[in-house]
């Protein structure tokens, strides 16, 4: 598959933008293995091969066991995703699949409530939808992962 457009090169100044985003997050205080794993879960989601090469090889880089990696896309039934990441894990679940209707988040929001500050809440959601904008320029433009 042929990348449709070289986006970088198109814009430069929305993806010196896009690229000013991921450094925030970066200096939002959140656990580098759980902004791994939940970038790992949206691009899962999202069908983003682009983005699940490279965040699997910055989680393995950062030490993330592969049995980790593995098993993502089941982290409800693999032993090894703390409390805190499940919640992480679940509230990426919900604003990934905000398209597929409705439905009621407040579980979901409730156990993010529980572990995480305010503050994290807002950067998590705020992480959550810089991978969901990357995904969706690396898939509609075709971009393939190194």
């Amino acid at each position: 598959m042929k990348a449709r457009i070289n986006f970088f090169t198109a814009s430069p100044d929305t993806m010196k933008a896009m690229l000013g985003t991921s450094e925030v997050i970066e200096n939002t205080g959140l656990d580098h293995r759980l902004l791994e794993l939940i970038k790992i879960r949206a691009s899962q989601i999202n069908g983003c091969a682009f983005c699940l090469h490279m965040h699997a090889r910055d989680a393995r880089a950062a030490g993330v066991p592969n049995e980790v990696l593995d098993t993502v896309s089941g982290w409800r039934e693999a032993p090894w995703f703390s409390e805190r990441e499940r919640a992480a894990l679940a509230w990426t679940e919900c604003l990934t699949r905000l398209g597929e209707g409705h439905r009621d988040d407040e579980a979901e929001y409730d156990q993010l409530a529980a572990h995480f500050s305010e503050k994290e809440r807002t950067d998590l959601t705020y992480a959550i939808g810089v991978i969901n904008m990357w995904n969706r320029f690396n898939v509609g433009f075709r971009h393939e992962p190194e």
